[in-house]
């Protein structure tokens, strides 16, 4: 069998903010952008990675959340509960400055795990956790 990771979602109540943090901040190229019933989703990923992409999207998009499931997700995103994504980068500490100069929320300053890896965390504008893991 042969799978590869193609695509993963990430939710975004600020389209503009969260281009300006993947794209900006981050260094992702923009794939896609589209626009349907005042909604917005967004491809981005890395230019040297063309086969994956994160989708930026809606939270709660689809029409069988109900409403009392939407005030769910927006109170999850609020406090950072909702999503997240691990990134990795063989450059931890010019990464974390970069991404701090940018004024996201910086989570964790980089560090090494007891687990073996050295990493950070932010916050992505929606309030995703973003971790970054130095490649070794």
């Amino acid at each position: 069998m042969d799978i590869t990771i193609h695509s993963c979602f990430l939710p975004h109540d600020d389209p503009d903010a969260a281009l300006a943090f993947y794209r900006d901040t981050l260094g992702f190229e923009v794939r896609n952008d589209v626009g349907y019933g005042g909604m917005r989703w967004i491809t981005v990923g890395p230019a040297d990675q063309p086969g994956t992409s994160i989708v930026l999207q809606p939270p709660a998009a689809d029409p069988g959340v109900t409403e009392d499931e939407r005030h769910t997700i927006a109170e999850m995103m609020a406090k950072g509960t909702y999503a997240g994504i691990l990134l990795a980068t063989a450059d931890l500490d010019g990464t974390f400055e970069r991404v701090q100069a940018s004024g996201a929320e910086v989570m964790q300053e980089p560090i090494e795990q007891p687990y073996g890896v050295r990493d950070c965390a932010f916050r992505d504008p929606a309030g995703n956790q973003v971790r970054i893991q130095e490649l070794r």
